[in-house]
């Protein structure tokens, strides 16, 4: 299969940076856009997001060879009724949503037979949000997790790996409940920590939110960073992948519960040995190319994976 149009359905961040990078690495593709806030369509054209900026999605997706929905989870399924009507036969729909398992279900239960539905998950991010935050090189040397349903025709799944792939990313398969597990404990329960750690510090009645700001140590502003990501799209990650963030958190509340007591205890043993564990795993990351071993972590150089 060859893809000659894609059509990218919310210009935000991860839309807009697909926008970018296929105009980069893709340019014989032609690329066509649309966001519903008119403010977001205006700074699109201005950003040259997309070729052409669209004032009505199902514009966009017309004539499309892949169709990518990159709106928060929760709008996942208006998005796509929108277009249902014009995809093109044999057209992938695609997106970049966080959980996997109920939007894949919901979608496909309206979807016109003959599109093909391919999600998928660009672990990739940054805490900013909106047109101004898309850049070209988003996707290097990050996963793209694609999850294809049985039956899927698999000259179409390596049509959507080639794309991520022309576009830097690495891309890997798995089913769509094994994905929504492994994203609940290493991207969905840490924000929820994160966004729990940083509401906590500044309830606090006996530290003024002054100091909290002000005093900050390192790993506290690196919560914050998680903690600024976009509000509408984490809300809606939990509603959807509520049942695997559930069975993670439930472990690691255990697992808290533990160190509560090996701190109670004094037992300095269980801190050594779970600190040097985890410490393996932070290299082990970095050694993978998946972070950056500098003081700041590269933040600096926009991104990492949400």
């Amino acid at each position: 299969m060859t893809i000659e149009k894609v059509a990218i359905i919310g210009l935000g961040l991860l839309g807009g940076s697909i926008g970018l990078a296929v105009a980069e690495y893709l340019p014989h593709i032609t690329t066509a856009g649309y966001d519903s806030d008119p403010a977001v369509r205006q700074r699109a054209v201005e950003r040259g997001l997309v070729g052409q900026v669209c004032a009505d999605a199902a514009d966009a997706a017309c004539g499309a060879d892949l169709v990518i929905l990159c709106v928060p989870v929760g709008a996942m399924v208006e998005a796509a009724g929108a277009i249902a009507g014009v995809l093109k036969p044999g057209a992938i729909l695609s997106d970049v949503g966080s959980s996997k398992r109920t939007i894949a279900a919901a979608l496909a239960e309206f979807l016109p037979e003959e599109t093909v539905l391919i999600p998928a998950h660009p672990v990739a991010g940054t805490e900013h949000s909106g047109p101004d935050a898309g850049f070209a090189k988003l996707f290097n040397q990050r996963w793209c997790i694609l999850t294809p349903q049985e039956g899927t025709p698999p000259e179409k799944v390596q049509a959507l790996v080639h794309f991520w792939e022309a576009l830097g990313a690495m891309v890997e398969t798995m089913d769509a409940a094994h994905h929504d597990r492994v994203l609940a404990v290493t991207s969905h329960i840490p924000h929820l920590i994160a966004y729990t750690i940083v509401g906590t510090a500044s309830d606090l009645e006996e530290v003024t939110r002054s100091e909290v700001i002000k005093f900050s140590a390192g790993g506290f502003r690196d919560f914050t960073r998680i903690a600024a990501s976009d509000p509408v799209m984490w809300r809606d990650v939990f509603l959807h992948n509520k049942d695997a963030v559930l069975d993670m958190l439930d472990v690691f509340l255990t697992d808290l519960a533990l160190m509560r007591e090996a701190i109670r205890a004094g037992d300095g043993v269980t801190m050594f040995d779970l600190f040097t564990r985890t410490r393996e795993i932070r290299r082990s990351i970095v050694a993978l190319g998946q972070d950056d071993a500098r003081p700041d972590f590269g933040r600096g150089d926009h991104a990492q994976g949400n």
